[in-house]
């Protein structure tokens, strides 16, 4: 997961601060020439590092810190502060036109950083959010890519335009705004070519483009796991054809987080959106204080909200609630819980987003991610090996029938036996406490159940 390793790191500088009952200054240039380090090992770029430390110090070595009653807390409170300003403060969105005119927006980026993936997400998010896209395919070099776009807006229920490889980019990208004209779209997203690296040729296709077409936002894609190549691609594009904003894709990998960290500070332009998975719902605004707050290890509570609100339905939370009120619960409820987990990112997306699971209290880098999604694999395996009568009465299970199911598993009769033990545990927790599937308000809006 990405900043795994920084936020470890940072979360033990911390830990040892707040031990401390008074900071010299001593202490906090200690400390911050340890998050120094930490930082550039993640790859941030060395001028935003150095920025960074010296506005920290500025702010932390102040007496009202230093005398204050939990200095280790405000010197923490500094650092998240300093980080959020780093990223853009606020969270931008793709500026569109209002009334009946049509955006234009132009998609950039390298091979391999997931741009035309990204132009299907995004016109996703749109869609979502009441406009009528329409995507246009400009990439007329590399195989399939046309049909890669044509497959991911069938996906997402928005048409793509297309004119084939034999016509210029420009000569599509214009066609494409007329054919939107037509046909009332009012947002038009170009997907354009990519290449290896940047060269003179690609560049001067997206001058070219922007040149023939009014264009309103300029979108640059980059992948989050080159590191500080990609905040150097960042400013080479802004440089040579001006940016608008930025999408940085697999952020869920095992990436350091430097560009995360580095690209609005070195080209002035914003993080749009971070990509956190291959599937076309895998696209995350970008909220710079929830990001500071997954790198210290504070959690993104509302986030987590979000993703629970968009895979619950208001009905079945409903009909949860039912059933767990009149212990009703079965293994078909057990198993749609776990494919709600999956669909949230998994174990490791939302340990991340928890509150307390860092800042000394449980470091997620030491977490087997792995090892648990991998067991919650196992547990969906046993599950869909059940007959639909067994899932349906769990108190059908004698030996027999799980030696059978163990079988259409391929595990041990022991790992049938634990998930039938933590099922049935699970089941009377939840029959005390029925109060905590009744966290949706009239609206289907997630609270907490508790106070």
């Amino acid at each position: 997961m990405a900043f795994d390793s920084l936020s470890g790191k940072l979360q033990n500088i911390f830990k040892n601060l707040r031990g401390k009952g008074r900071l010299s200054e001593a202490d906090v240039k200690a400390a911050m020439k340890e998050v120094k380090i930490a930082l550039l090992e993640a790859d941030v770029n060395f001028k935003v590092v150095k920025q960074f430390v010296k506005a920290v110090e500025e702010r932390a070595v102040g007496q009202d810190v230093l005398n204050g009653l939990n200095p280790g807390q405000m010197v923490i409170k500094i650092v998240n502060e300093e980080m959020i300003k780093l990223m853009g403060s606020e969270t931008t969105e793709i500026v569109l036109k209002s009334g009946g005119g049509i955006t234009v927006i132009m998609m950039a980026g390298l091979q391999g950083a997931g741009k035309t993936t990204t132009t299907a997400k995004i016109a996703g998010k749109l869609k979502a959010k009441g406009k009528r896209p329409l995507l246009v395919a400009c990439d007329v070099y590399r195989p399939a890519a046309i049909d890669q776009l044509k497959i991911n807006g069938e996906k997402q229920g928005v048409p793509v335009f297309a004119m084939g490889t034999n016509q210029s980019p420009v000569d599509i990208a214009k066609a494409g705004i007329e054919h939107a004209k037509a046909n009332d779209n009012n947002v038009v997203i170009i997907d354009t070519a990519g290449r290896l690296h940047v060269d003179e040729d690609m560049m001067q296709e997206l001058i070219d483009i922007k040149s023939n077409v009014s264009v309103d936002q300029t979108i640059l894609v980059v992948d989050a796991m080159t590191g500080q190549d990609a905040v150097n691609v960042a400013q080479s594009f802004n440089e040579k054809i001006g940016i608008d904003g930025v999408v940085l894709t697999k952020l869920d990998g095992d990436t350091r987080g430097g560009a995360a960290l580095s690209i609005k500070a070195v080209t002035g332009k914003p993080i749009l959106y971070a990509g956190m998975g291959e599937k076309l719902s895998d696209l995350e605004q970008f909220y710079p204080d929830r990001m500071a707050s997954r790198i210290l290890g504070m959690g993104d509570v509302l986030t987590l909200i979000e993703k629970v609100e968009s895979q619950i339905d208001e009905d079945k939370a409903k009909e949860m609630e039912r059933k767990l009120k009149k212990a009703e619960f079965d293994f078909n409820d057990y198993l749609e819980n776990m494919r709600q987990i999956k669909g949230m990112g998994g174990i490791g997306s939302i340990l991340n987003m928890l509150p307390g699971m860092g800042m000394g209290n449980v470091n997620t880098s030491d977490v087997d991610m792995d090892g648990a999604q991998a067991q919650l694999d196992k547990v969906e395996a046993i599950i869909l090996s059940m007959t639909k009568a067994e899932r349906a009465k769990p108190e059908l299970l004698n030996p027999s029938r799980k030696n059978r199911i163990a079988k259409g598993a391929g595990v041990d009769i022991s790992e049938v036996n634990r998930v039938v033990k933590q099922f049935d545990q699970m089941k009377q927790m939840m029959k005390k406490m029925p109060s905590m599937m009744g966290g949706f308000g009239k609206k289907g809006k997630f609270r907490f159940p508790f106070k």
